[in-house]
C-alpha cells in the first residue's frame, strides 16, 4: 500500500489487530495460522512494515474473512430509511446486501395469510429472529409461534408464510441470494395482482 493511502493503511493494520484479539488469538497464534512469522505481524499491526498484498491475503484468509473485507472503506450510506408496504402491514430496512446474502428487518401488523394458496415456496434458506412481539411462521403444514429473542432457520422451499399474532412484532431475516430473489419476485407478482382490474 502507498503513502497517499495512509488511513486506509491504518484502518487495515486496526481490523487485522481486532480481528485476531476478537478471535481471542495472540500474536503467535494468528502468525502460526498465517505462515508468517511473529515479529513481521507485530510490525504490520503496530505500522512498522509495509502492507504487502501476498501477505493481506494469508492474513484475511487466516482471520477467516476475504480481502475485499480486509480493505473495504466505510459506506456513505450508514443511515437507511424504511421502506414501507402498508398493504402487507410490514415495514423493511435494508440493514446489509452484498453477494450472497440480505439482512432485512420488518414489521408486521397483521397475522399471516389465512389462504395456503398465498404461502411461498423457492430455492434458498432463510433463518430470522424476532426482536419484539410474536410471530406466526406457517411452514408446510406447521403453525409455528416464534416469541420475542427465539430464532427459526428453514429452507425456504417448504411454503411459508409470516405474520404477527396479537400486535405488531419485529424480525430480523436473513436470507441467502436465492431466498431474496424468491421474495422479491413474490412481492412483485403480489403487486401486479393488486394492479390487475
Amino acid at each position: 500500500m502507498t503513502h497517499d493511502n495512509g488511513e486506509l493503511d491504518s484502518l487495515v493494520r486496526r481490523r487485522i489487530r481486532a480481528l485476531r484479539v476478537a478471535q481471542g488469538w495472540s500474536l503467535e497464534e494468528l502468525a502460526t495460522r498465517a505462515n508468517i512469522s511473529q515479529s513481521t505481524l507485530s510490525r504490520i499491526e503496530n505500522g512498522r512494515r509495509r502492507l504487502a498484498l501476498d501477505q493481506l491475503v494469508t492474513l484475511a484468509r487466516a482471520l477467516d474473512t476475504s480481502l475485499d473485507q480486509l480493505v473495504e472503506t466505510a459506506a456513505d450510506d450508514v443511515i437507511s430509511h424504511p421502506m414501507i408496504d402498508a398493504a402487507h402491514g410490514a415495514m423493511r430496512w435494508l440493514l446489509k446486501a452484498e453477494p450472497g446474502m440480505t439482512v432485512v428487518r420488518q414489521r408486521m401488523t397483521g397475522p399471516p395469510p389465512d389462504n395456503p394458496a398465498r404461502m411461498r415456496a423457492h430455492p434458498g434458506r432463510e433463518w430470522l429472529v424476532v426482536l419484539s412481539g410474536t410471530a406466526i411462521l406457517l411452514l408446510g403444514n406447521r403453525r409455528l409461534r416464534i416469541e420475542t429473542n427465539q430464532a427459526a432457520e428453514f429452507p425456504t422451499m417448504l411454503p411459508h408464510a409470516i405474520g404477527a399474532e396479537g400486535g405488531p412484532c419485529e424480525v430480523l431475516g436473513i436470507f441467502d441470494r436465492d431466498a431474496r430473489r424468491g421474495h422479491q419476485r413474490a412481492e412483485e407478482a403480489d403487486r401486479g395482482n393488486r394492479s390487475s382490474p
